[in-house]
């Protein structure tokens, strides 16, 4: 009752089918074409992502149980599950205490000769089926008593044995959708797959020692050793990475034939003014990062730099000198950030700057009133404005440049794919582009997401900075958070109060911010003068509030996680997150960033529910916090805890998710394809094809 099992290149398992005719697998076409699927089935499977033929051949179990330790009734032990091939003798239907439960019961007899009567609980109408004589594989456990339990059964010449023999692969089902479907489904498409063309050149695969993409598939499904599903596993993951990396190759090979960017001289006078206003030196982590991009605004090639940097590294200082090369040339400069709370910081801080050193800069923002916003449009077209910094109103059509030389992207993560590359400016020149990021990327990310862009790091903060202390407050000692609170208070410093994520609704978190506040007023911190913030705000308001916090007017600000980003406060010493355990781990470091920004020690209060109550994730993304200040290995944690997928944000992205790639255990794939990207950068045929569907893929499924 075994089936044929042919020899595939590099894997001791194999597919257990006869090979059909060889002919082309066409991998887009609809799973509706499968025996016995009709539109229901379809529907069904497109809610697992399964669409085509090739989808399924794509769609690998999660895991395999291991059915084929044992074959014979003699060598079981009670409770230990197997598989045995047996015949049937006779049966009987024996009806139990249970009015609505019936037993089938079958005498059997395995190939050594030993015998059992095997059970099957309320499947009556088997018995029709296994007359005396009839060959049967069964799958179950050995009851006390030496009855055997039928979890499973094939009759001879069903499926050979798909079910319940050897490695048996677990697919993530659906209510609609079992996994024994799936391996039904599987069954008749891997035939069919065995002659899809393969996309890796000859080459790249002798040299890499890679096996047929087909024997790859193949061994994922249908196994006979569990080393052969990590090698299938990472020749597929090794092909995406490399799908992916050349991708991105050829997306900046694009950008950079198409228009030129202008090429700004060494910096001058103007940068030198700059550095004499900082009250401060440049770290030699700046200094590094401020090379790199000397030298791309030195030719006509667009820059596509990411500068990444942990909270208070100083990367607004690097921008704002990228910026100031432009206008010391005769052109413009940009600064987009996805919120307007964070383009209002920006201002403030550039500003500051910017106007003791005669360059006059504009904040363009949809909440500004008409006549306001107007006149920055205004001045930004006719190049009164040196500098302009704003959210996604900077690319709206109605907002044009004289000369836009230099765009700097903020949180460049929180923009889709089009709302960043409609800033690349239009005509025959292109802005240089630095994308920026407070949130650190791990390395195994930047090389693969960021393939097109070259990264710089700023890993480090300036050397006075003190480092945060945190501590993991269980709800029932929240008094004492409180307490150490009006201590820094009363010393003259100043403190966030951050609220909880309650809902999704932005509307919702305001509203609770405003509650707290008012309850913090009349309770805690009735001693002290209690501001809010929140993104419901005006405008006006929300520059009034933190002005007033800024000037030292108020003592504690009340918050929803406007703050994350953007807020610099130097004599703000102490935050308490209250629920802590609702934030997500680069979020709460995010706002931790907001305290130690001065020379004075800082302390950062997580308040959680109790421990008991957490999930274990919870506890470990709260630890993770106390235990680290490195948004860098804080990073690697999250990743580690939500996947490459969460934690990019594939919907903004616009890549493919990833189907057999890990970043977190495919470092050494990572390294390899990196490696070969360059060699297969100008690839033609199936391979080129095969990019262009890889992408294509994120188009069709609404990501890019």
């Amino acid at each position: 009752m075994t089936a044929t099992r042919p020899a595939l290149a590099g894997f001791a398992g194999v597919v257990p089918f006869a090979p059909e005719r060889p002919r082309r697998f066409q991998a887009e076409v609809s799973v509706e074409t499968l025996p016995g699927v009709g539109p229901k089935v379809t529907e069904r499977l497109a809610a697992l992502g399964i669409r085509t033929l090739g989808d399924l051949a794509e769609y690998v179990p999660r895991e395999h149980l291991d059915w084929s330790k044992a074959t014979g009734f003699g060598t079981l032990r009670v409770g230990e599950e197997a598989t045995v091939a047996c015949t049937v003798e006779r049966t009987r239907v024996r009806p139990t205490r249970r009015r609505n439960l019936k037993l089938l019961e079958a005498a059997v007899t395995d190939s050594a000769g030993d015998r059992t009567t095997a059970i099957w609980f309320n499947q009556a109408w088997l018995a029709e089926r296994l007359q005396p004589g009839t060959r049967v594989l069964i799958h179950g456990a050995l009851a006390p008593g030496g009855t055997f339990k039928v979890e499973r059964h094939e009759l001879d010449g069903e499926s050979a044995g798909l079910h319940t023999v050897g490695l048996v692969p677990v697919y993530s089902a659906s209510e609609t959708v079992s996994t024994a479907r799936l391996r039904e489904l599987t069954e008749l498409v891997l035939p069919r797959a065995r002659w899809a063309l393969d996309s890796l050149p000859a080459w790249l695969r002798a040299d890499e020692d890679l096996p047929l993409r087909a024997d790859a598939l193949a061994a994922c499904h249908r196994p006979l050793e569990r080393a052969d599903v990590e090698r299938a596993r990472k020749r597929l993951a090794f092909e995406e990475l490399l799908l992916l990396m050349t991708g991105l190759a050829q997306r900046r090979r694009e950008l950079e034939a198409g228009a030129a960017a202008p090429a700004l001289a060494e910096p001058g006078e103007l940068l030198a003014r700059l550095r004499a206003l900082l009250p401060f030196d440049l770290t030699p982590e700046q200094e590094a990062a401020i090379r790199a991009i000397d030298l791309d605004l030195a030719g006509t090639r667009p820059m596509q730099r990411l500068l990444q940097g942990d909270v208070g590294s100083g990367k607004t200082v690097v921008a704002l000198y990228a910026l100031l090369r432009a206008v010391e040339r005769g052109h413009q400069g940009a600064l987009m950030a996805p919120t307007e709370t964070l383009a209002e910081q920006h201002f403030l801080t550039v500003e500051g700057l910017t106007a003791k050193l005669g360059v006059r800069a504009v904040l363009l923002t949809s909440s500004l009133a008409p006549k306001a916003h107007a006149a920055a449009r205004g001045a930004v077209a006719g190049g009164e404005a040196d500098l302009v910094v704003g959210t996604h109103a900077l690319i709206q059509e109605h907002v044009g440049f004289r000369s836009l030389a230099v765009a700097v992207v903020d949180e460049q993560h929180r923009f889709g794919v089009e709302q960043r590359r409609a800033l690349g400016g239009s005509g025959g020149e292109a802005p240089h582009v630095l994308h920026m990021t407070a949130t650190p990327i791990p390395r195994t990310l930047a090389m693969t997401v960021y393939g097109d862009l070259d990264v710089t790091e700023i890993a480090r903060p300036p050397r006075d900075r003190v480092p945060v202390r945190t501590a993991w407050v269980a709800h029932e000692r929240s008094g004492e958070a409180y307490t150490r609170l009006r201590r820094h208070l009363r010393e003259g410093r100043q403190a966030y109060v951050v609220c909880p994520l309650v809902s999704e609704s932005e509307t919702s978190e305001a509203r609770a911010a405003e509650v707290e506040a008012e309850r913090l007023r009349r309770a805690e911190l009735s001693d002290f003068r209690v501001g809010c913030l929140h993104g419901k705000l005006p405008a006006a308001e929300r520059r009034a509030v933190m002005d007033a916090f800024k000037r030292r007017e108020l003592d504690v600000l009340v918050a929803t996680t406007v703050i994350e980003v953007g807020v610099d406060v130097p004599n703000a010493t102490i935050m308490i997150v209250q629920e802590a355990d609702r934030f997500g781990l680069a979020q709460l470091h995010q706002l931790r960033g907001r305290v130690g920004r001065g020379a004075e020690q800082s302390y950062c209060l997580l308040v959680s529910r109790p421990r008991e109550d957490l999930t274990e994730t919870a506890r470990t993304r709260l630890q993770a916090l106390v235990d680290s200040t490195d948004g860098f290995a804080l990073a690697e944690v999250d990743l580690r805890l939500r996947g490459e997928g969460e934690l990019l944000g594939t919907r903004q992205s616009g890549l493919p998710d990833l189907r057999f790639a890990s970043l977190t255990r495919d470092r050494d794939l990572i390294v390899r394809a990196k490696r070969r990207t360059a060699e297969l950068v100008d690839e033609e045929g199936p391979f080129a094809d095969a990019v262009a569907a890889f992408f294509a893929d994120a188009d069709h499924r609404g990501l890019a």
